[in-house]
């Protein structure tokens, strides 16, 4: 089975970006300490435009994605942000 890698894109509310950004730090640190299948999980910030953050997440195969997916911590996160952004995108790539 091939990794699966995880890009996120979201727009973030101005005023909110520094706690955003906190919060996605956190959350990828936890995923990496408690999620053996999460292989790498990193928060990045658009150069071109500081309201943009990126999460670049890849999992050892589809079963430790769907274990990411149905965890409580990322259930905790996505309650925690909603006021937070404006937009957000996923996109799920096949690691070749």
């Amino acid at each position: 089975m091939s990794k699966i890698a995880l890009v996120v894109e979201f727009k973030v509310v101005p005023e909110h970006k520094e706690a955003f950004c906190t919060l996605m730090r956190s959350h990828a640190k936890a995923a990496l300490d408690h999620e053996p299948g999460c292989l790498q999980f990193d928060v990045m910030v658009s150069r071109e435009d500081a309201t943009r953050v990126f999460l670049y997440e890849i999992y050892a195969d589809q079963k430790a994605l769907d274990e990411h997916m149905a965890s409580p911590q990322l259930a905790r996160t996505r309650g925690s942000y909603a006021h937070m952004i404006a937009e957000r995108r996923v996109v799920i790539c096949n690691v070749i």
